[in-house]
């Protein structure tokens, strides 16, 4: 049976179990291969002479040999350790990019780097980000590392992204994870174009993807477009394709919510409410990142009339989407709520902004349960089924209208998004209950 387990804390919010979603497939990095176009042969004309009948050739002239067989596609890379792995794709990336000749110093920022399929920043992105900032400073003297914000990125500089992503033995997102995807690339904003693109394996062992305080926190997770034209422009593209409209278009408000987020981690919540406030003034920041910065941010500064209207609008956001996730941390094995106020404190707010919003919009959803993947599979389905009810009667007593608009199933761990099976921290969006509308 799946357990679950107290996040580590590095907030005071803990996140884990049971949040809702769709599960997110993203492609590889390298590009699918394009079929020929076939075109038809023209058709024959009614009033057309009748074409001569070819001679046989010579007997003397030898027919030309078959064509060879095409090669095999190249086996993917290497499953290398962690530093080894980040080391060879910088290096694929930065080697080979097509830098522009002029000028001789050339910025460059890094936009955070996020897991590939959750979006979420972790203890390894972070770290990748780091490792990334000091190769490029010892090894590519003419590439200038800059602070990732508004003033830097108006400058039109090289922008360096990537992905951190888990896959299994075939190298996909599905099913027992059995490594990790290092996918980076590196963009020009002068021209809107990719110039290099990097790709490495990491075994597992000795990882900490451990989200940050800001995403371990995060009460909500939906597919979101911002995130999604960033892991777009880094998987499935090559050196020379566009960079995704939807990243492109955000990046400016990126780096004032990347700004919010340090400061969220920083325990600065005033600080960090001011700058997500801010993003959410434009309409580029109305998304995922700034709802939840701002529900986080009036929460923990003690502003509860602040943090239920932050909360509503991201169940609006949610509706609007067609799905919604809210992070719900239950006892192992059970269906009660963790005890700890800390932790389960902002559910019965949680429950009422969800309830009345739903109610409000008329909307029926679906109730799924999802769990990770440990233990035996039917235990697994039916403590799924089950969580997901107890969050059905939740609603129904906050709103008596759902209760002929709802419904409960469970999938138990047949949908996993990070797929380690560590009932942990870093695989919390495995225990997820996914709220999906549906037609009444």
């Amino acid at each position: 049976m799946s357990q679950d387990h107290l996040l580590p804390a590095s907030s005071s919010l803990a996140r884990v179990a049971c949040s809702l979603v769709l599960p997110l497939i993203f492609a590889a990095c390298a590009n699918p291969s394009e079929s020929p176009t076939v075109r038809p042969a023209a058709p024959a004309r009614s009033d057309a002479a009748p074409a001569p009948a070819a001679s046989a050739p010579p007997a003397s002239v030898a027919t030309a040999p078959p064509a060879p067989p095409a090669p095999p596609p190249a086996p993917p890379p290497p499953i290398l350790p962690f530093d080894d792995a980040v080391v060879n794709a910088a290096t694929m990336l930065l080697a080979n990019a097509a830098l522009p000749a002029a000028p001789p110093t050339l910025p460059v920022v890094i936009d955070p780097l996020i897991d590939g399929v959750t979006g979420a920043q972790s203890r390894a992105t972070q770290l990748m980000g780091n490792r990334l900032t000091t190769l490029i400073r010892d090894k590519y003297p003419r590439l200038d590392v800059q602070k990732f914000n508004a003033a830097n990125v108006a400058k039109n500089p090289l922008v360096l992204i990537g992905t951190f992503t888990g896959v299994n033995g075939q190298r996909q997102t599905a099913g027992r994870r059995e490594a990790y995807r290092i996918c980076l690339a590196l963009a020009d904003l002068a021209t809107g174009k990719l110039v290099g693109k990097g790709l490495a394996f990491a075994q597992m062992e000795g990882v900490d993807n451990a989200p940050l305080a800001y995403f371990q926190d995060a009460p909500a997770w939906v597919e979101d477009p911002s995130t999604l034209g960033y892991i777009r422009t880094c998987q499935g593209t090559r050196a020379g394709d566009p960079i995704n409209p939807a990243y492109l278009g955000r990046i400016r408000v990126a780096t004032t919510i990347s700004e919010a987020i340090e400061a969220y981690d920083r325990r600065h919540y005033r600080e960090a409410l001011g700058m997500f406030e801010s993003a959410a003034q434009v309409p580029e920041g109305r998304q995922l990142r700034v709802y939840n910065g701002i529900y986080l941010a009036n929460w923990k500064l003690g502003r509860r009339d602040g943090a239920a209207q932050a909360f509503g609008n991201l169940v609006d956001y949610g509706l609007e989407s067609k799905k919604l996730a809210m992070s719900f941390l239950f006892r192992p094995g059970s269906t009660s709520f963790v005890a700890d106020p800390k932790v389960s404190g902002a559910y019965p707010l949680w429950i009422k902004e969800i309830g009345a919003r739903v109610a409000k919009s008329s909307a029926c959803l679906e109730i799924l349960g999802n769990t990770s993947a440990t233990g035996p599979e039917p235990l697994n389905e039916r403590l799924s089924l089950l969580r997901a009810e107890t969050l059905k009667s939740q609603l129904e007593r906050q709103q008596p209208v759902l209760r002929e608009r709802t419904i409960a199933n469970g999938v138990g761990s047949r949908a996993t998004l990070v797929g380690n099976g560590r009932d942990d921290a870093t695989d919390a969006l495995d225990r997820r209950v996914e709220f999906k509308v549906i037609g009444c």
